[in-house]
């Protein structure tokens, strides 16, 4: 269907409606994210790689502010074909993402923060990937874009997230989960 006719705004309609779920349900990860931050502190976690936290934010704040203006700034049409493969997509996607919040329980968080004497998780999604909630965000900056025919903002977003958590996030992880491992009692 082609841009701005009145199928075409009740799709993006739907769209408008499914990245406000997925706003409120980042919303509900942040408020999660802060308690178990706490809880890390007050155990004598530290927290590192705070230097790239905010281009991370701004990055993701992004991404949802250009899912909702290509589809209009570009005029971009909305094909159900790939709507629907997308949408599933996302929804995987965050299916993959509770994996990994139950899995971590109060471990898990948007920061970086590694709590002395507890050992490396190596259970759910962790048993095959160091870094399954990386997947989950590449795989949501792909479909979110692409329920509404948002390219440019998919290419843009994996480019600059591969960015990011290639040379920021990843190894600042790295780092502090071997610096953790290494002071461990043996």
């Amino acid at each position: 269907m082609t841009a701005f006719g009145p199928e075409w705004w009740t799709a993006y309609g739907w769209y408008l409606a499914f990245l406000a779920v997925s706003a409120a349900e980042r919303f509900f990860e942040l408020v999660v994210s802060a308690s178990n931050v706490r809880w890390a502190l007050a155990r004598g976690g530290r927290e590192e790689g705070r230097g790239h936290f905010p281009a991370m934010v701004a990055l993701h704040l992004g991404l949802g502010v250009a899912c909702v203006l290509e589809p209009l700034l570009g005029a971009r049409p909305f094909l159900l074909g790939l709507a629907v493969p997308a949408a599933v997509l996302a929804v995987a996607a965050q299916v993959l993402r509770y994996w990994c919040i139950l899995t971590l329980g109060r471990r898990w968080n948007t920061r970086i923060v590694v709590v002395p004497g507890l050992p490396l998780v190596r259970r759910g999604p962790y048993r095959f990937l160091s870094h399954p909630n990386y997947v989950v965000v590449a795989l949501e900056g792909v479909a979110l874009p692409l329920i509404f025919t948002g390219w440019v903002t998919a290419i843009l977003f994996t480019v600059l997230n591969a960015v990011l958590l290639l040379q920021y996030r990843i190894p600042a992880e790295e780092e502090a989960m071997s610096r953790a491992l290494a002071e461990m009692p043996r």
